[in-house]
């Protein structure tokens, strides 16, 4: 039952917060420090749920295949490849990895 209360909070917690973002101004949205918050928030975010599940591993650092993997994935980018060469150049490495080790 307290699955069933969680899902239900979290979906008025959605709603909420949808309902939110229809009340604010206009003119506050056009803000150019809110512009920009909302351009780089998203980023910020994604990056450091992919540092956590990368390199967390409970109450300490894990250095392991992942990280190489996640290493090549930023060598590809900085080269300009296009996404689906990166996430396989992300996903050979780490299997080449944890095929040696």
């Amino acid at each position: 039952m307290s699955v069933w209360i969680a899902i239900g909070v979290t979906a008025f917690g959605c709603y909420l917060v949808k309902l939110l973002g229809l009340l604010i101004p206009a003119g506050t949205l056009e803000r150019p420090l809110v512009k920009r918050l909302s351009a780089l928030l998203p980023v910020a975010l994604l990056t450091a749920l992919t540092a956590q599940e990368t390199f967390g591993g409970g109450q300490h650092l894990v250095l392991d295949a992942r990280g190489v993997g996640l290493a090549a994935a930023a060598l590809a980018l900085v080269l300009r490849a296009p996404f689906l060469v990166v996430v396989a150049a992300a996903v050979a490495v780490t299997a080449g990895v944890r095929a040696l080790g």
